[in-house]
């Protein structure tokens, strides 16, 4: 019998890095079990993103009847805050206390940000709605009540990501890192899967108290979930602290040095154009189903699982063909392409009629857009320099994020713009009022063709070099063997 067990737990452990995604990561200093709870800081950002983007936006437009056009303003806010995740990540780099911490300020202070943001954000929703007793006081209060919240939230959410995802680097060897970064994506959508699934079934039976639960839970799950990751990971003083220059270069030196690399500005611009392709639809996906299609508050929010579930297996199969030996440049082209049918699905599921159609798109966008920014994602890691990792994560972070605050903010703006307008001789669909989601969704695919069509030198590029250097081989081959 112990033999039996014996050859069982080989065998199981032989299996492990085969079937268990990035169970190759973990190592005596990094255990996966610390691993596992560093990445909870992903988790926490999961649920502020589908109870910004998911949920809200489907309450603000539908239930609480607020102007598509302020509520994309709104979600857009959070987004203001991004282009300083480069700062925040340069500023990691560098940072020096008495206790020998980098990392671990920056995701406190962020925690606290999130928290505040979240625990005053529905009350004034519901001031901004005109609801209960808080409909005779003026609106503009609402307004800037819910401005200044949804910032807090947005500055916390970036300042935390930017901040654990630099730690999770630094903790871990080089050779790692596309996978670590991998596995903390992977930990983001699942939060936004348990998160979706579980705001849905609290929502099932809507009304204003229970909106007050539900986002007060979400601000103190938050913190939770924040201390906990950051529980004893960072050391005191660590090792790569010591080496740090007396003289700090100034943040626009640490720029310069890192727009050196090859390709730097064209890679942030395939990332802020794919990105705006994908994020235009984040917030009209769900009220486009309540409006069009006639689903409900739950059945809306759980697409946000079924999104972060084709994004989860997304990340895993980029994971698994770039470490195949893949270009990370190819897979975020597939990406782009799988883009195109995944909204023409979405388009067409409404003069069609068919919500599972609706369905199938939100999974296809889900699983493209994982790709694409999987694949950027690991073409930014590679290409940054061992000192500048906060940089580099912080870089591709806030484009994406600025990109996507834009997308969402146009979005909004162009649905009610078209809405106002009778173009039913020019879009069929089946009711004017899905003539402005259609119209944002074929913008989304003209981008995505435009995403594919910059991407395409740099892959000839990789290939270009990748030949060359195989001749260079073989040429010295050559000549050793005579």
């Amino acid at each position: 019998m112990n033999r039996l067990s014996f050859k069982l737990m080989n065998r199981w452990i032989s299996l492990g890095p085969r079937f268990f995604p990035f169970a190759d990561i973990a190592t005596p200093d990094l255990p996966l079990s610390k691993l596992f709870r560093l990445s909870l800081f992903q988790v926490s950002v999961g649920m502020a993103l589908v109870l910004l983007v998911g949920t809200l936006n489907r309450v603000m437009i539908v239930e609480l009847s607020v102007p598509a056009s302020i509520v994309a303003i709104m979600l857009a806010l959070p987004l203001l805050f991004a282009p300083f995740r480069a700062l925040i990540g340069f500023r990691s780099d560098n940072h020096k206390c008495a206790l020998g911490w980098r990392r671990v300020p920056f995701i406190w202070r962020g925690t606290l940000l999130q928290f505040a943001g979240f625990a005053m954000m529905p009350f004034a929703l519901l001031v901004l709605a005109g609801k209960g007793e808080s409909g005779n006081l003026p609106v503009w209060i609402g307004q800037v009540s819910a401005a200044l919240a949804f910032l807090l939230v947005g500055a916390g959410v970036h300042t935390v990501q930017t901040a654990g995802l630099a730690l999770a680097t630094d903790l871990t060897p080089q050779e790692s890192h596309p996978k670590v970064v991998g596995f903390m994506y992977v930990m983001l959508l699942l939060g936004m899967i348990l998160s979706s699934l579980i705001f849905g079934y609290a929502l099932k039976n809507f009304n204003p108290g229970r909106l007050v639960q539900v986002i007060q839970s979400a601000a103190l799950i938050s913190i939770v979930l924040n201390c906990v990751a950051m529980w004893k990971q960072e050391t005191r003083h660590p090792s790569r602290g010591k080496v740090l220059p007396d003289v700090d270069p100034s943040f626009k030196e640490a720029w310069q040095k890192f727009c050196e690399g090859t390709d730097t500005i064209r890679r942030l611009t395939i990332i802020g154009l794919g990105t705006l392709a994908f994020g235009m639809s984040d917030i009209l996906l769900e009220p486009y189903g309540g409006h069009v299609l006639q689903l409900s508050v739950s059945a809306t929010t759980k697409l946000t699982a079924v999104l972060a579930i084709g994004g989860l297996l997304g990340f895993a199969y980029a994971s698994r063909t770039i470490a195949r030996g893949a270009s990370a440049y190819n897979v975020a082209r597939n990406g782009a392409i799988i883009g195109l049918p995944a909204f023409i699905c979405v388009i067409i599921s409404a003069p069609l009629e068919m919500p599972m159609l609706f369905v199938f798109g939100n999974f296809l966008i889900g699983f493209g857009g994982a790709l694409f920014a999987h694949g950027t994602l690991t073409a930014t890691m590679n290409r940054a320099p061992r000192e500048q990792v906060g940089l580099a994560l912080g870089s591709w972070g806030a484009v994406q994020a600025t990109a996507a605050g834009v997308g969402m903010a146009l979005s909004g703006v162009i649905r009610d713009l078209v809405n106002s307008i009778n173009i039913s001789a020019f879009i069929p669909s089946s009711g004017e009022v899905a003539n402005g989601y259609i119209s944002v969704y074929a913008i989304e695919v003209i981008l995505l063709i435009a995403t594919v069509m910059i991407i395409l030198p740099l892959i000839k590029n990789e290939l270009k070099n990748q030949n060359e250097w195989n001749s260079t081989v073989g040429h010295h081959e050559q000549i050793s063997a005579k």
